[in-house]
This record gives structure tokens, sequence and C-alpha cells, in this order.
């Protein structure tokens, strides 16, 4: 049984605004249509788009705070807006800007009282807090009031708490935001090892599309409340239109290099930038251009997947 399904889910909002002294206006905001997925048990899923897509309302969804104005969607085997209670232990959830840890009080004394708010049997809550402490690497916080941790600190502790019960759903809302390039590196592997040895299922949102390279094995798009594309990475960079580049360092400076299924984009001496598409192999390229060159060095550029995301934004057909 799939992890999450939603089967023609749809939520509109009823805006009513002043139109002159007396008068008002209603407007529907449609912020999800007839959104079909599923998420199978383990795979961690980047769910992306731009600001207003859908993503949160979405999310919101999933986790029982808004009701669908149409269609069906289950998590672990329950409605989420129809059993929030029982749903809430099997799902956790971090929000990058908000934080689920109490404000004046301790790290620790937080995570004690989710112990209690969740009933985690103690050996299991003494296990899952000697694993986060060494991997999250919060030990010396566990004393530091919330409000005194860095945004950085306080992901982690985050993140913790909402692992802390052993859900089998969590949903990541930019959970790499304010984390330094080390910080980043250990968060995602923890994730990493999280996913494998737990076989936890994630959802990620996030504007750090690093994030969602190193960590996800499927990416959707959604765009104006429509999911736009459904695949794995390689998918969406063929659905984008995506390139990689042979880097190609010659003995010495020639012609542009004319190979089939290339394009010489840029000379400079006796480096030169091959274009081809991302889904097709380089080996080909790499043996046509060692055959008729001197090779002194080369290399792969891969895809900017900012600009794969930016090209099907741009092509998504608008809301009808």
């Amino acid at each position: 049984m799939a992890m999450i399904e939603v089967r023609d889910v749809s939520r509109s909002f009823v805006l009513r605004r002043k139109s002159g002294r007396w008068r008002r206006t209603t407007h529907t905001v449609h912020a999800v249509r007839d959104l079909s997925f599923t998420v199978e048990p383990g795979e961690m899923v980047g769910y992306i788009g731009p600001n207003g897509a859908g993503k949160s309302t979405t999310i919101k969804m999933l986790t029982g705070i808004l009701v669908p104005s149409g269609g069906e969607l289950t998590v672990a085997g329950f409605t989420p807006y129809v059993e929030r209670t029982q749903l809430a232990h099997r799902i956790g959830v971090v929000f990058g800007q908000r934080t689920a840890l109490w404000w004046d009080l301790p790290l620790r004394d937080s995570y004690e009282l989710l112990q209690r708010i969740y009933r985690i049997p103690a050996a299991r809550y003494r296990k899952n807090m000697a694993t986060f402490t060494e991997l999250l690497d919060l030990a010396a916080l566990l004393d530091t009031p919330v409000r005194q941790l860095s945004l950085g600190q306080r992901m982690r502790g985050d993140i913790a708490a909402a692992l802390l019960h052993d859900p089998d759903v969590v949903y990541l809302d930019e959970p790499t935001i304010g984390l330094d390039v080390v910080s980043k590196s250990r968060l995602r592997e923890f994730l990493r090892r999280t996913n494998r040895e737990r076989g936890l299922t994630a959802i990620l949102t996030t504007h750090d599309l690093d994030d969602i390279e190193q960590l996800c094995s499927r990416v959707m798009v959604i765009d104006h409340g429509r999911l736009v594309f459904d695949g794995d990475l390689g998918a969406l960079h063929a659905v984008g239109g995506a390139r990689r580049t042979l880097v190609v360092d010659l003995s010495e400076p020639t012609d542009p290099i004319a190979i089939p299924g290339a394009d010489t984009v840029k000379v400079e001496g006796p480096r030169q930038w091959l274009a081809f598409p991302a889904e097709a192999s380089a080996a080909p390229l790499v043996a046509a251009v060692a055959a008729s060159h001197d090779i002194a060095d080369l290399s792969i550029l891969e895809p900017d997947i900012e600009d794969v995301i930016t090209r099907i934004y741009t092509a998504a057909p608008p809301p009808g």
C-alpha cells in the first residue's frame, strides 16, 4: 500500500474584497487543482514550485490542517482531516521558518515534553535521543534555551524533534535554511542515513535545489496548483531541455571541434566547450574527440537544475 495517496484533490479559497464604500466582491482562488500522485514507503520526494504554486496548501492538506475542496487523500492509511489525532503519531513536520520547540525552555526540556505528548516509551526515547544527539551534534545545545539558538542550530533541533517519535512520514520545509556548507552536508547525510536505516518516507520542499539533487530520487514540480512534472532527475533534465557540457583541453589551439550530436558553444585557446543533451551519454563524444584530436584533459559539467525548473515553469500552461 502506498504511504501517501492523493486522488484528484483540489483546494479553493474564497476571498472577499472591498469594492466601494459598502460593497464587497468575492474572488475564488484555486490553490490546488485536480492533484493526483502516490508516494511509496521509503521514498524521498522533492516537491518544488514557485511561491504561490500550491506547495504549502498541499502539505497542509496532507497533515490535516486543511480540508480538500474535492478529491480524496490518505497518509499512512488515515484520512488526514478526519483522523488528524491518530495521524499525528505517524508523521513529523519541519517548517524552516517556524519551530515546534518551546521558545523559553532548554532544548532538552522540549524533547522531554514531546516524549510525554507522543507517549514515547522510555527505552525508545533514550535510544533516539542518543542517536540524534550524536548525528546532529546536539550535545552542547541541550541545556540552551531555544531562543538563544542560531537558526541553523534550531533547525537541527527541530529535525530531531520531528523524528523523535519514529514517524512513518516526515514533511521537510526548507530543512537546510540558515545552515553553513558543513552543517548542510551533515544534515543531508543524517537524512540519507535515516531514510536508509529506518525506511523513512519524506516529502521535501525547498528553494535550495542542491537538497533535491543530493537527497531525492524523485521530483514533483507544481505550478498554478497543477502537477506539471513527476519523475526522476534524469527525466526532469530531458523535459526541461537541459544540456551537459564536455570541456576539452587540447594540446594546442585549433578550430572549433565538429562532432555529431554536440555543439561547440565556446572556444578559449586550447579549451573548448561542447554542449550535448543531458540524457545522452558522453562516452561517444569523448571517443570521437579523442580519435581526431590530442587531448590534454577533459571534464563534464552537469546541467543547472535551476535553469531546468525555470524552463518547465515557462512552458507550463496557465490555469484554465
